[in-house]
C-alpha cells in the first residue's frame, strides 16, 4: 500500500491535481504498486471472495446462458468469448465446462481475457491454458467480431469521475497533495488533466 501512495504523491506532485478517475486507476492498476496489479486479492488470504469462488453453479449458469446466447445470434464461428477481470479464471472455467453440452460452441470460441494483474493472469493460465485464451490490458486490444462479454463484478472497480455542484455550476472532483497529505480539490470549469 505504501509503493501505491508513493505512485499517487509523485504522480500529483508532477502533474498537478488529478480527477477521481485518474486516481482510480492509478491506485487500482498503477504498474508496480496498484491493488490489482501486484497481488491476488480473492479468497481466504485476500480481501474478499467473489460466487464464483463460493460455488460452481453461478459459473455453470453463466455457461449456459452463454451457448444460449450464441446459439439466438446464429452461432457465429468464429467468435470471441471475453471475460473483464477474470480473477483466478474460477468462473470462467466452470461456464466452459458447461458449455461442454455444445461442443459447436467450444470450437468456435476464441477466448480472450482482459486482466491487469500479473499474478491473476497466472492463476487464469493454470485453470483455463487449455483453452488458449489470449490476455489484454484493456478493451481496446480486443479482436473485432461477434462476442460475448461476461464481466462479474468487473464494473465495480471501473474508475469514476465525480463531479459537485457549486455557485459556479458543475466542476469535477480531484484529488490533490497539501503538505504531503492526500486532499480533495474542484477542477476549475473546463479544465483538463
Amino acid at each position: 500500500m505504501a509503493a501505491a501512495l508513493d505512485l499517487l504523491k509523485r504522480h500529483i506532485a508532477a502533474s498537478g491535481p488529478v480527477t477521481v478517475a485518474e486516481f482510480m486507476r492509478l491506485a487500482l492498476a498503477g504498474e508496480g504498486a496498484g491493488y490489482y496489479a501486484t497481488r491476488d486479492p480473492l479468497g481466504s488470504t485476500g480481501d474478499f471472495i467473489t460466487a464464483p469462488e463460493i460455488s460452481q453453479m453461478f459459473g455453470e449458469l453463466v455457461g449456459l446462458w452463454c451457448v444460449d446466447a450464441w446459439e439466438r445470434a446464429g452461432a457465429p464461428d468464429p467468435f470471441l468469448l471475453v471475460e473483464l477481470g477474470p480473477g483466478r479464471g474460477t468462473l470462467m472455467a466452470d461456464a466452459l465446462r458447461a458449455a461442454k453440452v455444445r461442443p459447436a460452441f467450444l470450437s468456435a470460441m476464441r477466448l480472450h481475457l482482459v486482466e491487469i494483474s500479473r499474478p491473476l493472469r497466472d492463476a487464469q493460465e493454470q485453470r483455463l491454458g487449455a483453452f488458449h485464451p489470449l490476455w489484454h490490458d484493456d478493451t481496446t486490444t480486443l479482436p473485432e467480431g461477434p462476442a460475448l462479454i461476461v464481466g462479474n463484478e468487473f464494473l465495480d472497480a471501473l474508475p469514476i469521475h465525480q463531479f459537485q455542484m457549486t455557485e459556479q455550476g458543475w466542476r469535477e472532483r480531484a484529488v490533490d497533495l497539501n503538505n504531503d497529505a492526500l486532499g480533495w480539490t474542484l477542477l476549475s470549469p473546463g479544465a483538463q488533466t
